[in-house]
Order: C-alpha cells, then structure tokens, then sequence
C-alpha cells in the first residue's frame, strides 16, 4: 500500500502543476480542455488557473430546481480522450440522474433515490480495452449537484468517513475494492489549487477472485457540487503504467472542474452546454 500511495501522491502533484501552468500544446494526452467549438483534444492552457484560486461555481450561479440540475449534469462536457488516448464509451453509459450510490451498512454499494438535499447525480462511464496483453481499465465519473455548499460540504465528509468505515467495499456482485486508504487535501501544503475541496482515496480491487489490481478515487467539490472519479486497473501493467492510468484519471477531473467553472463564470450554469477557455489560459 505505502507504493501506491506515493503514486497518488504524484498525481496530486500533476494536478498542482496543471492548476498553475500557463502555455498550450497541441498534444492529444497534454493537460486542459478544449476551447468552445474546438475539435481539437485538451491542451495544457485549459488546465491553468492562478495558485489559491480553485475552480468553483458560486451557489447563486448553480442550478436551483432538479430540472435545471438534470440539465446541467447532461449537458457538461466529459470526453472520453479527457481520460487518455483509446477511452471510449462504455455500455451502458450513463446512470439515472434520479439516483445516486450509497454504501449500505454492510458495505455494499447500491443505487437508491436521491435525497431531498441533492438535485441530481449522473454517472458517466469510460473503459481503456484491453490490447497487448493488458487488461481493460475502468473509469467512471459523477457529477452531483447538491442542493446548497452545506449539502455538499457534508457529502465531502460523509465520504472521507467511508472508508474509515468499510476499508472493504463491495461494488457489486463479483467486483470488491479493499484496503482504501482516504486522504483529505492531499495537494501541496493541504490546499488544492483545482477545486474548493478534494478526496483522495487508494486500494485494490479485486474481480471473481483474481489477482488484486489498483484502485483510485478522487473527489473534487465546486461550490454545491461535487465530481467523484474511479478508476479500476486492468492486469499486466507496470508500476509506471499504473500510475499513468492514476494521472490521466486525475487530470480529467481537471477538465471537467474548468468547465464547470467556466460556465458559473460565463452565468448560468445551466445554460452552457460546451466548456469555455478556462481561466488562466494564455496569460
């Protein structure tokens, strides 16, 4: 566990990077996201934003009803490619943004419907095939819209107490994560330059019995909302391919917090379905 812990310790620190870095790259894996109407994949400018100005979204420019947060939750952006070169949809693709997951007291993981203090929750779902002799890497990504930043503030601690509470976790009926290991402000010096709060969790998973694999969670929150992300290892990975999968899961965060941010920005944020230039890009 104390390796794979310094591996999430170096994406905290790619991400501190993407959060102050300035300039643009026309590579496909390079940090940001794509200007509006852009076809081009995510540049280094679209991750920048200055130290100790996290992306948010102020609670006055958040969607206020289910419909404007079911709205807002399907029309962001997230792109496969956010997560690395030959992502691609999985099926099925998205969740009911009338659900959410909960971790029932016996530590298994189920969708039930959404309590009155979160307006909607949709759960993209991403998978790197397998190819060359390694297995397929599942990625999955939440955006939650809470009904106010006290919900949401209050799910953030709800969450860092999960795995306190469950350090083996039941995902469904053939898949378990074990040993989690939960981090609050795990960036520099305990303050993230990418959102106004983060998580960041590790472990193991393991699938029908086999061999165990790497696990990562990460959660980002923006005001009252909240973007969580996992990612489940495929076999036959090297330490340094492990942690690529672990960084590029992180920085895709990135990408979704800038649109996010962009769009409270832009004022309603309900209104905007394609990410804007993020703050900090071109200075």
């Amino acid at each position: 566990m104390t390796g794979w812990r310094a591996v999430l310790g170096a994406a905290a620190g790619v991400l501190l990077l993407a959060g102050c870095s300035s300039g643009s790259s026309d590579d496909p894996k390079a940090e940001g996201t794509p200007k509006k109407g852009s076809g081009a994949s995510p540049s280094a400018s679209a991750a920048a934003s200055p130290v100790n100005e996290p992306y948010t979204l102020a609670q006055d420019r958040a969607p206020r009803t289910p419909a404007e947060a079911v709205r807002f939750v399907r029309e962001l952006t997230v792109r496969a490619d956010y997560f690395g070169t030959g992502y691609r949809k999985r099926d099925p693709f998205e969740s009911d943004p009338a659900e959410w997951a909960v971790l029932d007291e016996d530590c298994l993981w189920r969708r039930e419907g959404l309590p009155g203090t979160v307006l909607a929750s949709l759960t993209r779902m991403y998978e790197l095939p397998a190819k060359g002799g390694k297995g397929p890497v599942y990625v999955s990504l939440t955006v939650t819209v809470h009904q106010d930043v006290v919900s949401a503030r209050r799910d953030m601690a709800g969450s860092l107490e999960e795995a306190l509470r469950c350090p083996v976790q039941q995902l469904n009926a053939s898949d378990r994560v074990r040993g989690l290991y939960s981090r609050a402000d795990a960036f520099a010096e305990g303050r993230t330059v990418v959102s106004d709060d983060d998580l960041t969790e590790s472990g193991d998973w393991v699938a029908d019995g086999a061999k165990a694999h790497p696990f990562d969670w990460y959660k980002f929150r923006m005001g009252p909302v909240t973007v969580a992300a996992t990612a489940r290892h495929g076999s036959g990975r090297t330490e340094t391919e492990d942690s690529t999968v672990t960084t590029d899961m992180a920085k895709g965060m990135t990408f979704v917090a800038a649109s996010i941010d962009s769009r409270g920005k832009a004022g309603d944020a309900s209104a905007t379905a394609e990410p804007t230039e993020p703050k900090g890009a071109g200075q």
